[in-house]
């Protein structure tokens, strides 16, 4: 029996965060147009932090993501154009409008135990046509249990997707093999699973969860995206087809677009400095990174501290002020 995955690049969503949000639409353009052509199924398109994003708390967008979502649609022959839903930064109407902008599917995503804000989204999306997924983020601050409960509600929602997702890159193999069979022997819709590489692991963590049995699993070019990136969606079709599996993407056409369209405008090598180590190490949201460094400049602390006390105050996503409320804590006590 022919095993196969499906691989859905985040790279013009996850990649917003590294890029602070300032994608342009030729760069959407570019990108959408070579994973069109190298046969990528769904790739995601979106603030960093999903429809709705752009804002003084998040970071605001360079281009409206509507005319992101608009251009990367218009690119593509055969993919799909995903967005990213959390309850609480987007809306209703910003799914709506995602829909006349050329969506074909949405992930709604919410922390790890908070899956029943989620059931008037999921309901939305299954309402407007969209393939739809539920996204529990930040997926190694609750026991095995909570989790396959949290994934439970998803798919009575309606969910056709559950995602695991290691939002601060914390996760070791046992943890995802863990998770993902858990899941899997709990549920009946698929499973999908959302790496980060802040302690090398993603590709190994996308392993374990492909053979635990997962379906569908994210990658960015390059490792585009919040942290020190995503699985790497070029390197992860290479080691898939080693492993056996097929993956419907053309390898040689996945490398160029990443290495000749993503490569030239990223800002920064996807590479695990100290700061995205010790987000690993803690357990922090990756997407915090930026705001850190940024907090940590303001008041001139080590940003590797902020992060250290982040991790020990479990912060999650959405408490992106909390950041700079330690920075200015830890300045007043060094004064």
């Amino acid at each position: 029996m022919e095993r196969s995955v499906k691989i859905l690049d985040v790279s013009l969503r996850d990649g917003s965060h590294a890029m602070r949000h300032s994608f342009t639409e030729e760069q959407v353009r570019a990108t959408a147009r070579g994973l069109d052509q190298a046969g990528v199924s769904y790739f995601e398109v979106a603030h960093g932090d999903g429809l709705g994003g752009s804002s003084l708390q998040y970071g605001f967008s360079k281009v409206d993501e509507l005319k992101l979502i608009e251009a990367a649609a218009d690119e593509c022959e055969n993919a799909k154009v995903s967005v990213l839903l959390i309850p609480g930064i987007g809306i209703k109407e910003d799914l709506q409008d995602a829909v006349k902008a050329g969506a074909k599917m949405v992930r709604v995503a919410t922390h790890v135990t908070e899956a029943d804000v989620a059931a008037q989204h999921i309901a939305l999306g299954r309402e407007l046509g969209l393939k739809t997924v539920g996204f529990l983020m930040m997926a190694h601050m609750a026991p095995v249990e909570k989790v396959v409960e949290q994934a439970k509600l998803f798919e009575s929602y309606g969910a056709e997707i559950v995602y695991v997702t290691d939002s601060a890159g914390y996760m070791l193999p046992e943890d995802v093999t863990e998770r993902i069979s858990a899941l899997k022997q709990s549920i009946g819709c698929e499973i999908g699973f959302h790496a980060h590489n802040n302690l090398s692991m993603a590709m190994a963590n996308t392993v374990a969860a492909v053979k635990a049995g997962a379906t569908y699993i994210d990658g960015s070019l390059r490792a585009l995206g919040a942290g020190s990136g995503n699985t790497q969606t070029e390197v992860m079709v290479a080691v898939m087809e080693r492993l056996g599996y097929k993956t419907g993407i053309d390898l040689y056409k996945i490398m160029d677009v990443a290495n000749d369209v993503v490569a030239p405008f990223m800002q920064r090598p996807q590479e695990i400095t100290g700061s995205s180590l010790i987000m690993g190490y803690s357990g922090v949201y990756s997407s915090f990174l930026l705001h850190t460094q940024a907090a940590a400049q303001k008041f001139g602390i080590d940003e590797r501290d902020i992060l250290v006390e982040l991790g020990r105050l479990k912060a999650v996503g959405g408490q992106e002020d909390l950041i700079y409320d330690v920075a200015q804590q830890l300045a007043l006590t060094r004064v």
